[in-house]
């Protein structure tokens, strides 16, 4: 199982979780040993595919960081955090968390989007 390590440490993904919200983004930024990135990508394909088939899941998407840094960030765009709550305890996919290598250490967050003049639209 990745090490989670909250990108805001005051509002960890736990208590995240009990916030009702629709139309919420998790963003997940791992960091790892370089030489675990075969095994990294392999795991997170894997619960990925999971992820996909819950209900309210609507994308995902990995990004690598330029250059020699093996660090990733997944972007997933769920109908609401109730939807996300169920399937982060789903224990399908609870089970395929310990497939991480040890190395791994993962930052989630839920975010929505904010409205702002002349610039985008929440």
């Amino acid at each position: 199982m990745p090490q989670m390590r909250p990108l805001d440490p005051a509002f960890p993904i736990d208590r995240q979780l009990a916030v009702d919200a629709s139309n919420v983004v998790l963003v997940n930024l791992f960091t790892l040993d370089k030489a675990d990135e075969d095994t990294f990508l392999k795991a997170w394909q894997d619960d990925a595919a999971i992820m996909k088939r819950q209900p309210g899941f609507i994308s995902t998407q990995l990004h690598r960081a330029v250059g020699e840094s093996p660090a990733y960030l997944n972007y997933a765009v769920w109908e609401s955090t109730a939807a996300f709550r169920a399937a982060f305890m789903n224990p399908e996919f609870r089970a395929k968390l310990s497939a991480y290598p040890a190395s791994a250490v993962a930052s989630p967050h839920l975010f929505q989007k904010v409205a702002v003049a002349d610039i985008c639209v929440a």
